[in-house]
């Protein structure tokens, strides 16, 4: 969505970047999972471990996140002559840490919890 907001085509570049993009996305929601886990392996319930885990954890992924993309930024505007193969890349990264965070935190926790009751009435 972001390449096409910004205008720029798929290349080698932004399929580099979105390689990158699933290295993180899938980090950030593997230790949700893992600590709203450990948290049910405590004895928490399924809706208070969903909730605490994904409050306890907001901060950090915000802040992966952010650091992420903002760190990304002067390679999305650079004016250099070598940016344009720069751009996508940036392009790609920014847009998808953005979005994958916002279902990190709002989409994981509902689809585990589905997931999670649906097994338990087996």
């Amino acid at each position: 969505m972001t390449l096409w907001l910004r205008d720029i085509s798929l290349s080698i570049s932004a399929a580099v970047g979105f390689i990158a993009l699933s290295g993180i996305a899938v980090l950030n929601g593997l230790v949700l999972l893992t600590f709203i886990r450990n948290l049910r392996e405590q004895g928490y319930t399924l809706d208070n471990a969903i909730s605490t885990g994904a409050l306890t954890r907001l901060r950090p992924v915000l802040m992966t996140a952010l650091t992420d993309a903002i760190g990304f930024v002067p390679m999305a505007l650079a004016l250099s002559i070598d940016a344009e193969v720069q751009w996508p890349l940036a392009t790609v990264v920014i847009g998808g840490i953005l979005s994958s965070t916002a279902l990190t935190l709002l989409a994981l926790p509902v689809l585990y919890q589905i997931a999670y009751r649906k097994n338990s009435s087996k």
